[in-house]
């Protein structure tokens, strides 16, 4: 297999974050469309992006891209596809799909019939006989204004399951998004970071990951890694890249902070799985006693959403409280992710910058808070000449 091409899906807003990611690892030349980055790289890309991306859903291989202005067009077009190229004869080929403004939008119909589309070319190739016994090769079509793009899901499971969160507190946040909130903020690895309502502990474990370089696709496996047409060694060559970047130098403290001391213990089981216990301070407390005496912070926390009649008055409690006790914190940045409009009321503040971004199906405000920049980060004045 020679130069793919690849699309990374992700969360709605979150496009421009996968792009730079993508650019880091050398993949500049991109399109971008709400969800998606597509780009053209040789095959060992699906192994680097599938180890490295911090914030995408899925690495898709494209395969074909046609119109498909009705049924018999649509079916015609998937059967013609070199599907033996791709899917060995006992391998399981399971179909999810999307449709947007287009003439074909039944998408359970659709998924039908491209499973069915697909099985009668293999049907020609191999015989009757599909047993789909086998490894799985998911098959992902999505038409958008009556043209269809089909692509093979590379990844699998999502690529939010690091492998390291075996039990999640209420509401978790995933492992993506928490590592988008991270890249959006002013955190690096030499300034401290807080989390002070750190619940199952996915922010601060994620900056602990980051702060390492620890690939988040390390300690999982892929779809495409059993496929017979990906060499073998472009995962392994992924893999051996992946421990040779890891920084195990000194680190800025990370604080996770909780009321709850038994998610704390989940929390601590998480970091511990994730390779990154020892980078991060757990403390059990209440966020009416949080102080610091810490210079150039980072607080980046995902607090209570009032989403529910009966937690709206404890939400709003929990921001106001957050406001108080970080009033005298000037040298501090806050990073405050939070699914409400009326947050900045109650937090007493106007954000410096805001930004939409989606948890799951819900539409969230990034409220950032810029606070003063450290002397190593501020700018040299120029010197007056007489």
């Amino acid at each position: 297999m020679n130069n793919v091409r690849l699309t990374i899906t992700c969360v709605y807003g979150l496009e421009a974050v996968v792009g730079r990611e993508l650019s880091d690892l050398g993949y500049r030349e991109q399109q971008k469309v709400d969800g998606r980055v597509s780009f053209e790289a040789p095959a060992e890309a699906i192994a680097r992006c599938n180890l490295f991306l911090r914030t995408a859903n899925r690495v898709l291989l494209e395969i074909g891209r046609f119109p498909a202005n009705d049924f018999d067009e649509f079916f015609d077009n998937i059967r013609d596809l070199p599907w033996e190229e791709y899917v060995p004869r006992d391998a399981q080929f399971p179909v999810t799909g999307a449709s947007q403004k287009s003439k074909l939008h039944g998408v359970p119909t659709l998924q039908g019939m491209t499973k069915k589309a697909i099985a009668s070319r293999l049907q020609e190739v191999y015989g009757s006989d599909l047993p789909e016994t086998g490894f799985e090769v998911p098959v992902h079509f999505e038409i958008r204004s009556n043209e269809c793009t089909i692509w093979l899901n590379t990844s699998g499971g999502g690529l939010h399951r690091r492998g390291y969160r075996q039990l999640a507190g209420e509401a978790p946040l995933r492992e993506t998004l928490a590592a988008a909130l991270i890249q959006l903020s002013v955190w690096r690895r030499d300034r401290a970071l807080l989390d002070p309502m750190c619940g199952s502990g996915t922010i601060p474990i994620e900056a602990a990951m980051i702060g390492r370089k620890i690939a988040p696709g390390l300690n999982r496996n892929f779809a495409g890694e059993k496929w017979n047409n990906l060499p073998g060694q472009i995962w392994t060559k992924a893999r051996e890249e992946a421990h040779d970047l890891i920084d195990r130098s000194e680190m800025a403290p990370i604080l996770a902070h909780d009321r709850d001391f038994r998610i704390l213990k989940t929390a601590r089981d998480n970091a511990r799985m994730a390779g990154v216990a020892d980078d991060i301070h757990f403390q059990e407390q209440e966020l009416k006693d949080l102080t610091t005496s810490r210079k150039y912070g980072v607080l980046i926390t995902n607090p209570p959403y009032g989403q529910r009649l009966d937690d709206v008055e404890e939400a709003r409690t929990v921001w106001q409280t957050l406001s108080d006790v970080t009033d005298s914190w000037s040298t501090w940045s806050f990073f405050i992710f939070v699914g409400a409009r009326d947050f900045e009321r109650f937090y007493g503040q106007r954000a410096t910058r805001r930004r939409k971004l989606f948890n799951g199906p819900l539409e969230c405000t990034y409220y950032q808070y810029l606070g003063d920049k450290p002397p190593s980060m501020r700018k040299p004045q120029r010197e007056e000449t007489e």
